[in-house]
């Protein structure tokens, strides 16, 4: 006897299962199957596909009129961090500068503050309550990165804690080292980026990927490349924080590295986008932060695609550049901002988001881990086109519904 069908689904969203992310005109590609059916046993999916009467199970679920898909994964969040930000948002609407914000206190040196003057079991609180908030729109794997720290007690405490969450929830959740973030106030970068380096032997232990921002003003091409190169030779994959403002040639670097994944990506240039094509390295695209930002101009995901590379999409969570934890209101922006497809929408934040952080995760075929959300919405395309509101209804861990939206009145 199976442990769980869900049966009578309007549409079954289905991923394809690939050793390599998607890329190029495969992002187009997504099955979906009308009046589907799931099979769950001992966690792991038996069936999935057309209905079907030859399943029996202890329990049913009917999704009539409902969409069912892989959890989703957020490949790109800072979730554990101190403190919070909010009274910059006016002065920015008052065009008040970030270097000016810096001067009065604010900015990622405020967080940075913050992070090192919370203790460990703040820490956890606050980040416990956003994480549960990404639970319950539908994420079951997550990206938790570190870097407000800054020096060694403050990035380890972050990535314990991170290491606590996973330990606490049973997730799906891989644990990045970002200590090159930003320079700290009174160092030198060069000076501080060796420090970092130094740090790395140290930190293998509590980090699946090391980290770093390269962009104007915070590390250059060169002294990235001297981390990115240092973590390589100590066998830790690498990702880069990359071309957001000027293009710097980041993208470039982290193809040259074999970074799993380069990030934000809004400058990246032509160059860059063009070795994507042969390249399995995943630009993960965070348009949530350019909408934050208010920001004219995207990154160019159909460039990237267009030039047969390899794309996901993820919220960034932070402080200061991009507070959301909705992994649901970014799709909707990335459809009207990054011009994708739902069928593209959907691999990002699924498949191609678990290759961008080496997941084995964001699909639901047979042998799968059932790790599932029910939808309310009456197609695969509604999800996006239906912003700023939480549209799962069930998140199915491992076989079990953990979480159940009843909208009824009692």
């Amino acid at each position: 006897m199976n442990d769980l069908i869900i049966q009578n689904i309007q549409e079954l969203i289905l991923p394809k299962s690939t050793d390599r992310p998607l890329k190029g005109r495969e992002l187009d590609e997504l099955t979906i199957v009308e009046n589907g059916t799931v099979v769950v046993k001992d966690g792991k999916i038996v069936y999935s596909g057309p209905h079907t009467e030859e399943y029996e199970a202890h329990e049913t679920i009917d999704a009539t009129g409902k969409v069912v898909s892989p959890a989703l994964i957020d490949a790109h969040t800072h979730l554990v961090h101190g403190g919070s930000r909010e009274h910059e948002m006016a002065l920015k609407r008052q065009g008040v500068s970030y270097l000016e914000i810096l001067k009065r206190g604010g900015g990622i040196l405020s967080t940075v503050k913050a992070t090192r003057e919370a203790s460990a079991e703040e820490l956890f609180k606050k980040a416990e309550y956003n994480l549960l908030t990404m639970i319950h729109h539908g994420v079951l794997g997550v990206e938790s990165k570190s870097g407000y720290g800054l020096d060694r007690e403050t990035e380890l405490k972050q990535l314990r804690v991170s290491h606590r969450l996973a330990d606490k929830y049973q997730l799906d959740m891989k644990h990045t080292f970002l200590g090159p973030h930003a320079v700290p106030a009174g160092r030198g970068g060069e000076e501080f980026m060796q420090e970092m380096i130094d740090f790395l032997p140290e930190v293998k232990d509590y980090a699946d990927f090391a980290d770093v921002f390269c962009e104007t003003g915070v590390f250059t091409i060169e002294e990235s490349r001297r981390y990115m190169q240092a973590a390589n030779d100590l066998g830790m994959r690498v990702k880069i924080h990359a071309d957001e403002i000027d293009p710097l040639g980041g993208l470039e670097l982290a193809i040259e590295q074999h970074a799993i994944s380069a990030d934000h990506l809004v400058a990246a240039s032509e160059e860059g986008k063009r070795q994507l094509h042969d390249s399995d390295t995943v630009a993960v695209l965070l348009p949530g932060t350019t909408f934050y930002l208010n920001k004219d101009s995207y990154a160019d995901a159909r460039g990237m695609i267009d030039n047969n590379g390899a794309i996901a999409i993820a919220t960034d969570f932070n402080p200061g550049s991009c507070v959301t934890n909705n992994l649901q209101m970014v799709m909707a922006i990335a459809a009207l901002k990054l011009k994708l497809s739902p069928n593209e929408i959907w691999n990002a934040v699924t498949v191609n988001a678990a290759k961008a952080i080496g997941l084995d995760a964001g699909t639901i075929n047979t042998g799968d881990r059932a790790n599932i959300v029910i939808w309310h919405a009456p197609n695969h395309q509604y999800i996006p086109y239906h912003y700023g509101v939480n549209h799962a209804e069930k998140v199915i861990k491992d076989g079990q519904v953990i979480v159940n939206h009843d909208l009824a009145l009692k």
